[in-house]
C-alpha cells in the first residue's frame, strides 16, 4: 500500500501554509486554479511489479480528491531500447506491470503518453538493489511506543536508505447488542454487529536516512514510528508492515526535499519551501512542469506483531471506546403520558442511539432500554470487519 502523502498537490500553493498566520486569508488567483500539471506517483521494480499512479495537480482547498490521469501509455524503458508496458488497471490512474526480472546492470526510465498528445518521460536511472531488513524492534521510552528499524549493506553500495509502513490494529466495540430497531419497532438482529474489526493507516510522513558519513553502510535503529504510550491501536493486538528501498544520492535529495516541505513549514522564520520537480519532464514541450521522481529499485519488507501483553504495565489500556461507558439508560415508563413506543421513535428513530438491551436501572429500578452511539456498537464505523489474511 503506498503512502498518501505521494499524491503531490500543486506546488504553487505551498505559500499558503506561509500565509496562514496573517489576520486576512489571501487566495491569489494562481492557488484557487492552479496550472494542470502532470503528477508521477511511483518508480520502477526490478524484481517484481511496477505500479504507477497518474494524476494532475489540483486546488490544495479544494475537497476532491486528486484528478486522476486516464488512458494514458505507459512503460518502461531501458537504455538498449527495450520496452515493458504498464496497462492501466481497474483503479483509474493506476499503471501496472507484470511481474519483471530487469537487468541490474542497466539504466531505466519511464515513458508516458498522454490524451492530446503530450510525451513524458523520466530521467534513465541505475538500479539499486535494496539489502534485507535486519530487524524492526520496539521499545517503550519517554512514554513513547517507538518502533525502530535497522539494515545494513555488507557491499556499502546502498548508503542512502527510505522506508514507507502500513499499521493494523484490533478494534472491540465497547457492547454487544442482539437488538435492532427497524420499522419502528424493537426486534431481535437477524445478523448481529461484529465482534471485532481491524482498522489500518499508512505512512504519513517521509521516512528517509543516510550512512554517508560512517565507515560502513550500517542503519541501526532509525526511528520509524512514535505512538503515545495509551493509543488504542496498542489496546489488543498491533501489526506493522515495514517496506525497505534503496536510493540513489539524487533520489534521496528529492524525498529530502518532500520531507522538508510537508514537516519543517510552522512559520516564516523556517526555511522557505522549494519547488519539487523531480526527474520527470514533457518531452513535447519543455518548458512544461511535471511532478515526481521515477527511481528504479526493488522493495524488502518485513512485519511484526505486538500484542498487549508484551507490553509494560500500564500501557497500552484505552481501548478508544471510553467515552461510551457507561452506556446510556432510557426509561420507559417515565409517567409523562408518553408512551413506550413514543419514547423507543424518539430516541432510536432517527438511528443517533443503538438499543444495546431491555432492562432495569438498578440504581432507580426504573424499565426501560440502554442505548449508545453507533460507533460505540458497530466497529465497522472505525474499521473493517474483513480479517486480513496475515492476521493470526
Amino acid at each position: 500500500m503506498k503512502s498518501p502523502l505521494l499524491s503531490v498537490c500543486s506546488v504553487l500553493a505551498w505559500c499558503l501554509v506561509l500565509l496562514a498566520g496573517c489576520t486576512d486569508a489571501y487566495l491569489p488567483e494562481a492557488i484557487q486554479a492552479p496550472p494542470s500539471f502532470l503528477v508521477v506517483d511511483g518508480f520502477i521494480n526490478p524484481t517484481g511489479i511496477t505500479t504507477v499512479k497518474l494524476s494532475r495537480t489540483y486546488a490544495i482547498g479544494s475537497p476532491a480528491a486528486a484528478p486522476a490521469e486516464t488512458r494514458a501509455v505507459v512503460a518502461i524503458e531501458d537504455e538498449t531500447g527495450a520496452r515493458y508496458t504498464l496497462p492501466e488497471t481497474s483503479v483509474k490512474g493506476t499503471y501496472t506491470s507484470a511481474a519483471l526480472t530487469l537487468n541490474p546492470a542497466r539504466k531505466y526510465r519511464l515513458r508516458l503518453n498522454i490524451t492530446g498528445g503530450k510525451e513524458y518521460a523520466s530521467d534513465y536511472v541505475p538500479v539499486k538493489l535494496t539489502p534485507p531488513i535486519d530487524s524492526v524492534t520496539w521499545k517503550f521510552e519517554s512514554s513513547e511506543f517507538r518502533v525502530l528499524v535497522s539494515a545494513h549493506d555488507a557491499t556499502n553500495r546502498t548508503r542512502y536508505y527510505r522506508w514507507d509502513y502500513d499499521e493494523t490494529w484490533e478494534i472491540l466495540p465497547a457492547y454487544s447488542t442482539g437488538l435492532e430497531y427497524t420499522n419502528h419497532a424493537l426486534r431481535f438482529r437477524a445478523v448481529p454487529h461484529p465482534q471485532i474489526c481491524w482498522g489500518n493507516d499508512v505512512a504519513r510522513t517521509v521516512q528517509i536516512d543516510k550512512t554517508t558519513t560512517q565507515s560502513q553502510d550500517v542503519m541501526s535503529e532509525h526511528r520509524l514510528r512514535v505512538l503515545p504510550a495509551n493509543t488504542e491501536r496498542l489496546f489488543r493486538r498491533y501489526s506493522i508492515r515495514v517496506r525497505q528501498y534503496a536510493l540513489t544520492k539524487e533520489e534521496y535529495d528529492y524525498w529530502e526535499l518532500m520531507r522538508k516541505n510537508t514537516e519543517s513549514i510552522g512559520s516564516l522564520f523556517d526555511a522557505q519551501p522549494v519547488q519539487l520537480t523531480g526527474n520527470v519532464h514533457c518531452l513535447s514541450n519543455p518548458t512544461e512542469v511535471a511532478l515526481g521522481f521515477v527511481g528504479a529499485h526493488s522493495v524488502v519488507e518485513t512485519r511484526i506483531f505486538v500484542t498487549r501483553s508484551q507490553l509494560p504495565a500500564g500501557v497500552g489500556t484505552l481501548s478508544g471506546f471510553e467515552s461510551c461507558i457507561p452506556p446510556e439508560f432510557v426509561n420507559l415508563y417515565p409517567g409523562t403520558g408518553e408512551s413506550p413506543e413514543q419514547i423507543l421513535e424518539r430516541v432510536l428513530g432517527k438511528f443517533e442511539y443503538l438499543p444495546i438491551v431491555e432492562g432495569q436501572n438498578l440504581l432507580t429500578g426504573e424499565l426501560g432500554i440502554f442505548v449508545a452511539k453507533p460507533n460505540c456498537l458497530d466497529c465497522r464505523l472505525r474499521g473493517t470487519d474483513v480479517k486480513p489474511s496475515y492476521w493470526p
